[in-house]
């Protein structure tokens, strides 16, 4: 299982879906950071996530 740091949470219901979640995630990218989009069921949410973080992630 990979764990990575969730940045910003955004409902998958607002009206715009997941734009506001991906122009963040893009904000964030220009910003040099490795940012990226994924899906939350169980929350019903989009979350922007460090994408970085899950590489530094040691699972043993």
């Amino acid at each position: 299982m990979t764990h990575k740091k969730v940045v910003k949470e955004f409902p998958a219901g607002a009206p715009r879906g997941s734009w506001p979640a991906e122009e963040y995630a893009a904000r964030l990218r220009s910003q040099g950071k490795n940012a990226e989009v994924v899906m939350d069921l169980t929350a019903d949410a989009y979350l922007v996530v460090d994408a970085e973080s899950a590489a530094n992630d040691v699972q043993v």
